[in-house]
C-alpha cells in the first residue's frame, strides 16, 4: 500500500515563492517516478514537474520557476515555486509512478498509480 500526502500549500502574492512536500510510505520510492500535477477550477488537470530515474521534467508554463527534487532518506518529494502568478493558483497534487515501459509518459496524469489528496495553492495578484 501507498500512501502520499502532500504539504506546504498556502496564499502568497504575485512573485513570491512556496515549497510543496510530498511524503510517501509503503513502497513509494521503488516507484519509476514521482510528479507533480495541478487542477484549476474548471480546467483539466495538468502536469507541472516529475522527478525520474533518467531526471527531472517540467511544464513550459513553470520551466525556469518551478524546481523538483526529491530526498529518497526522507520518502519525501519537494516542489520548489518561485516567482508566482495568479495563473499558478490551483490544487497540486502529487502522484507516483510504479513501473516505467514504453507507451507510459512521466506527462500524463493517467500514467500514475498512486495520488496524494492535494493541497491548495492560492496566489493574489
Amino acid at each position: 500500500q501507498v500512501q502520499l500526502v502532500e504539504s506546504g500549500g498556502g496564499v502568497v502574492q504575485a512573485g513570491g515563492s512556496l515549497r510543496l512536500s510530498c511524503s510517501g510510505s509503503g513502497r513509494t520510492f521503488v516507484s519509476a517516478a514521482m510528479g507533480w500535477f495541478r487542477q484549476a477550477p474548471g480546467r483539466e488537470r495538468e502536469f507541472v514537474s516529475a522527478s525520474s530515474w533518467s531526471g527531472a521534467y517540467y511544464a513550459d508554463s513553470v520551466k525556469g520557476r518551478f524546481a523538483v527534487s526529491r530526498d529518497n532518506a526522507k520518502n519525501t518529494v519537494y516542489l520548489q515555486m518561485n516567482s508566482l502568478n495568479p495563473e499558478d493558483t490551483a490544487i497540486y497534487y502529487c502522484a507516483a509512478m510504479r513501473i516505467y515501459y514504453d507507451g507510459r509518459s512521466y506527462r500524463k496524469y493517467e500514467d500514475y498509480d498512486y495520488w496524494g489528496q492535494g493541497t491548495q495553492v492560492t496566489v493574489s495578484s
